[in-house]
């Protein structure tokens, strides 16, 4: 029930310059109304904090959609649990996954926000946002179709140590290829190394070319978080007929979009470069998942979380997604 429940979020209000969140958004309330019209009102424990979100905040026209509009509140992923609905599809008491707010409570629309039900048996709930959600998804499809990789071969990913980055090592190296990633600092170099058996680059502090000349016959597959200088040290690095599957471009969201020095290497290496996007194959998710879960439950499979308590701390969290401050999936825990 929502009776005398009142409901804080963070309204987005400015478009951000850089880093300044703390201007972009404002913390407000509003009191909780019974769902109408296959509303269904979710009481939130997790919230997802993705980098892809920096480029709807944005006023880019040319992006893979529309950027959101001025005073609403902020749009994001969450798991909760039902606490009241007016869609006979769900029911108090259902765990649940959709894009929600940045909120206690998320307000949704079944059918605009892909609110779906969720696996109670999985023993961390946190894993229906990282390994078998859209993050799982994302490195999944962007190793196994987009980059078509094959046992034997090599392949690079860029911003290892974030979430996405994380399940493409794992998959790549569960497929039997010679798996690289580059990561900011150190110590998640020495963790992807300990924890997932990969060669890992430290961006830096070292020379990224250098290192990825000395890989024996070139990248045959390269997974891209990054886009920006990173790609520019791996074009001429490329195997002939290499595939480049471009997932995101975190370098570029706060800023104008750079274009490759080495443009040039796709031609001379007859290289294939694609992007791709969740949503695109959000039809595949059940397969997907199924695949995920196997290899999760198998032991194969894992994601670390970099979790920050309660909403007020919404934009400290956020703010580590561009900062390199987080390893592993970034979520903000609710009650």
């Amino acid at each position: 029930m929502v009776e005398n429940l009142t409901n804080r979020f963070w309204k987005f209000i400015k478009r951000p310059e850089g880093n300044a969140y703390d201007e972009a958004f404002t913390l407000e309330e509003t009191p909780l109304t019974t769902p109408v019209d296959g509303q269904v009102i979710v009481k939130n424990q997790y919230l997802s904090l993705d980098a892809g979100t920096r480029m709807w905040i944005t006023g880019r026209e040319d992006g893979y959609q529309p950027p959101l509009d001025l005073n609403i509140p902020m749009v994001g992923l969450g798991v909760g649990e039902v606490i009241a609905s007016s869609d006979p599809n769900f029911e108090e008491g259902d765990l649940v996954r959709g894009f929600g707010q940045w909120a206690d409570y998320s307000v949704f629309t079944a059918e605009l926000s892909g609110l779906m039900k969720l696996d109670k048996s999985i023993d961390d709930i946190r894993q229906h946002l990282g390994v078998l959600g859209f993050t799982g998804w994302t490195g999944m499809w962007g190793i196994t179709e987009t980059g078509e990789a094959k046992a034997g071969e090599n392949v690079l990913v860029s911003a290892a140590g974030g979430a996405a980055g994380m399940v493409a090592c794992q998959i790549a190296r569960n497929l039997g290829c010679n798996v690289y990633g580059t990561a900011g600092g150190a110590d998640k170099c020495a963790f992807l190394e300990k924890e997932f058996g990969i060669t890992a680059i430290d961006y830096k502090s070292e020379n990224v070319e250098e290192r990825l000349a000395q890989i024996e016959g070139g990248i045959d597959v390269y997974f891209d978080n990054v886009g920006g200088p990173q790609i520019d040290a791996v074009f001429p690095n490329m195997a002939n007929y290499g595939r480049i599957a471009i997932s995101g471009l975190i370098a570029e969201y706060s800023g104008q979009p750079t274009q490759p020095a080495r443009f040039d290497q796709i031609l001379m290496k007859r290289l294939t470069v694609k992007g791709f996007f969740s949503p695109d194959f959000a039809d595949q998710g059940a397969r997907l998942t199924e695949a995920l879960k196997e290899q999760y439950v198998a032991g194969k499979l894992d994601m670390p979380f970099d979790v920050t308590d309660g909403l007020d701390n919404m934009l400290t969290a956020y703010t580590k997604l561009f900062t390199g401050g987080n390893i592993g999936k970034t979520l903000v825990k609710l009650f």
